[in-house]
């Protein structure tokens, strides 16, 4: 893993798949880096786990770095898989679902 202490290493190339693992029936979270005005968090889903309901006040971007999920937005499932990249925006409810294991980098851009 090519972290320091959890967070990003600086000027270096980080492979994000291999900095958070599958961990049987649960979801696996784990900040990189925590900004006022953002965050990156890793997680890794098991088949069936997910994140329910729920809205933020600021736009969120989900990319797929392993395997395949399906993200609620608004009430629209909007299916992804390995290299996708979806905006959730602001205050639109939005939920995560698992219906295989998958791994996403979450980017939550503040104001």
């Amino acid at each position: 893993m090519q972290t320091e202490k959890g967070r990003l290493a600086p000027a270096q190339a980080t492979r994000l798949d291999q900095c958070v693992e599958y961990a049987s029936g649960a979801v696996v979270s784990k900040t990189l880096l925590k900004e006022e005005k953002g965050t990156l968090t890793l997680f890794a889903f098991d088949e069936g786990q997910g994140l329910s309901e729920h809205t933020a006040p600021f736009n969120a971007v989900v990319q797929i770095l392993d395997g395949s999920a399906v993200l609620v937005i608004g009430g629209k499932d909007v299916p992804a898989s390995t290299g996708d990249i979806v905006l959730m925006p602001a205050n639109v409810p939005h939920a995560v679902k698992a219906p295989k294991p998958f791994k996403m980098l979450l980017t939550m851009i503040r104001k």
